[in-house]
């Protein structure tokens, strides 16, 4: 497996990077390597690194834990939260305490990180969290939508009841460590013969043997099932923001509560619109004559189109704000502003009538132009009149 590339360097951005600055270069890469955009072989992979990169760094706990620990901070077994793994704080899933790397060590000698500590098996525990992708139009994630997904989950076995014991008959003591989940084996180390404790080979942590297991769930207590959930996506949500559902996750154990699901939101990209936060950008195409004499024309929004008064003599790059014609803002009140960039446009085939006006327009201004300069003088026009979007 191919060693992973630090998630500052994936970004393009420094170890000490705010996080406006962080959320910018996600925002510009994962435009760039987008699959519904992007159809070069790697791309999709390229994605998930930078949206593995932005989750851990836009995220102040997982960046810290990265920061001090790099990778290994990520990971849920190392007790840092971590991509993929869920979206607890720093510290673990599960309550863990942050020290994995000694409990490695420990279990290297000892056979067992913790083994000693007395947890109860028997106590209910949390099901695993989930992610699930949503694809949103653009105009969806702008004004919110409801959206039904369905997916797979472990759920509660429906016929034992999550006690994994066939129906009539119930879980028994296990007869190996009389229900605490643990055994004691003496082992030899370099520190000498010392007794550890290990989870039992027969209950497996549980303190319980299933004699008769389930026949549905084979005695795990768990079946996969296919899930429902609506979800109420709010308006004003971007590319690469997500959403906690609770208890939409995975079964617990012991009886313990349902995990947590992680709804991810990815945005189309706008035939016209470009977007950064509640802010909409378009680039208005004018002609010389509404530049230069004024006219009003129809602007297209998210909201519909408005009319916008082009004052005599604009020059291309000009921009007009329309005040309200943005998307919402996710956490505030109000509405975003629409950002207009007037771009000029030069035409490209003169018909006669349109050369002599415009040489007539050349002369008025003091410039009289033969035909070869006249060449250069629409050549002119057309650098100076067009424009990049922005």
């Amino acid at each position: 497996m191919a060693e992973k590339r630090d998630y500052y360097e994936v970004l393009g951005v420094a170890k000490g990077a705010s996080d406006d600055e962080i959320k910018k270069a996600y925002r510009k890469l994962s435009k760039k390597y987008h699959p519904d955009i992007n159809k070069e072989a790697d791309a999709e992979e390229k994605f998930k690194e930078i949206t593995e990169a932005y989750e851990i760094l836009s995220d102040p706990q997982k960046r810290a834990a990265y920061d001090q620990y790099g990778h290994a901070g990520t990971n849920p077994n190392y007790g840092g939260g971590g991509f993929g793994g869920g979206y607890s704080d720093f510290g673990g899933f599960g309550g863990g305490s942050g020290f994995g790397g000694f409990e490695d060590i420990f279990e290297s000698f000892f056979g067992g990180a913790g083994g000693g500590r007395g947890a109860n098996p028997n106590a209910p525990r949390q099901g695993a969290d989930l992610q699930y992708p949503i694809n949103l139009k653009f105009e969806e994630a702008i004004f919110g939508v409801e959206k039904t997904i369905k997916y797979n989950r472990e759920e509660t076995c429906h016929t034992c009841g999550g006690n994994g014991a066939k129906p009539g008959t119930q879980p028994v003591t296990c007869s190996k460590c009389g229900g605490s989940g643990q055994i004691n084996v003496e082992r030899q180390t370099p520190l000498g013969r010392v007794m550890s404790r290990q989870t039992c080979d027969v209950c497996h942590g549980t303190g319980k043997e299933i004699k008769d297991p389930c026949p549905t769930c084979q005695g795990t207590g768990h079946e996969k099932r296919a899930h429902e959930v609506k979800v109420n996506v709010p308006a004003g949500v971007e590319e690469g923001q997500q959403m906690r559902l609770s208890g939409q996750g995975e079964a617990g154990t012991n009886g313990g509560p349902y995990g947590d699901l992680y709804v991810i939101f990815r945005v189309e990209e706008s035939d016209i619109f470009d977007r950064d936060g509640s802010e909409i950008y378009y680039e208005m195409p004018l002609n010389f004559v509404q530049a230069a004499l004024g006219d009003e024309v129809n602007v297209p929004t998210v909201h519909g189109d408005v009319k916008l008064k082009i004052p005599a003599g604009t020059q291309t790059g000009t921009v007009f704000r329309l005040r309200g014609k943005g998307a919402p803002k996710l956490r505030g009140s109000g509405t975003g502003d629409q950002q207009v960039k007037v771009k000029l446009i030069t035409p490209k085939n003169l018909s006669d009538e349109q050369r002599e006006a415009l040489r007539n327009f050349a002369e008025v201004s003091g410039t009289k132009l033969n035909e070869q300069q006249s060449e250069g003088f629409f050549d002119k026009m057309k650098d100076a009149f067009s424009g990049k979007k922005k």
